[in-house]
């Protein structure tokens, strides 16, 4: 039941994400803001909702590493599959105000994550904790970010990015809407179908929370985020991939994991650290990337392919 299941979780993820994009970028052409906005923000909080969901309720039933494995696991996920196989599909073109601001914005997340789980290094602790004072300047910095995004959006609502949809009244509006939320709710739903029955599969086989954290519940909880990623790039709309993935990773990291510590302190394995160095050192690879013709191309794309495979066998051992 559980395989019948899991297939059906995908089909609702692929079909929720197409409806998504299109009222998503609909109602962008309706606000006159940048469709970047609006992948940073609806669809980035929207598809980063599983990952919001498994975190804080692993931190409350006390399973740190499960919290902390599904943000890091899932950014991870994100800056290498899901771009990697985006741009496999279709290149995609970077703006540079991204590569300038938001990009380094999902690396000061890297960072600052990096610095808050390294206290046996910095400060010799024996074990390694997030703290409620980290979580809340983890919080700080997602209002400073959202502070930006919303001048971003009233600095761009003069210009034009595309016909508007043909029915812009009331009910035009509200056919939007409904679209984007029902797309919305179907990979979510979707996404919870996999993760919820896959993890009874793996528990099965004996892995442990930390491999189970960075594997099958990033990869399930990451699944909306490349759902909407390949519909938006077979749509055209590479804007919104790569807002969706650079907004969900700066969610995951600084609302996600903040709003955890601050409900509960989460007590880290530090194995974690050897991740959040790649997450690190993979989100700087993919800035330089996106500087190459403004764009990452399907070379990229499969060079961040195969360094996640590689990084995914490494864990699968050292379990």
């Amino acid at each position: 039941m559980s395989y019948i299941l899991i297939v059906a979780g995908f089909l609702l993820l692929i079909k929720g994400a197409g409806y998504f994009v299109d009222g998503a970028s609909n109602i962008a052409v309706l606000l006159k803001v940048s469709p970047l906005v609006i992948g940073l923000t609806i669809m980035a909080f929207g598809t980063g909702a599983p990952e919001a969901t498994v975190s804080i309720v692993a931190a409350l039933k006390g399973s740190a590493d499960v919290a902390v494995g599904n943000v890091v696991g899932s950014n991870l996920i994100n800056v290498t599959m899901v771009v990697g196989l985006t741009a496999v599909i279709a290149p995609i073109t970077v703006k540079n105000d991204t590569i300038r601001k938001e990009i380094p914005f999902a690396l000061l997340a890297s960072v600052a994550l990096l610095i808050f789980i390294s206290d046996p290094y910095l400060e010799g602790a024996v074990e390694t904790f997030i703290s409620r004072g980290e979580g809340i300047t983890l919080l700080l910095f997602f209002v400073v970010f959202m502070y930006y995004i919303l001048e971003a959006a009233r600095h761009n609502r003069d210009q034009s990015y595309g016909p508007p949809p043909n029915d812009t009244s009331a009910s035009g509006w509200t056919k939007q809407i409904l679209l984007t939320a029902g797309g919305l709710a179907a990979i979510i739903f979707g996404g919870e179908l996999v993760v919820r029955n896959a993890l009874e599969i793996a528990y099965r086989f004996g892995i442990s929370e930390t491999l189970a954290g960075l594997t099958i519940v990033a990869i399930g909880t990451a699944l909306p985020e490349f759902a909407t990623c390949i519909a938006a790039a077979l749509k055209g709309k590479s804007e919104i991939a790569i807002g969706n993935i650079i907004g969900s990773n700066i969610f995951n990291t600084f609302f996600v994991i903040g709003l955890s510590a601050l409900i509960l302190p989460l007590q880290v394995d530090p194995r974690l650290i050897f991740d959040v160095i790649v997450m690190t050192v993979m989100t700087v690879v993919l800035l330089i990337f996106s500087r190459t013709n403004y764009a990452v191309g399907k070379y990229e794309g499969s060079i961040l392919s195969v360094i996640y495979l590689a990084y995914l066998i490494f864990i699968i051992f050292r379990n």
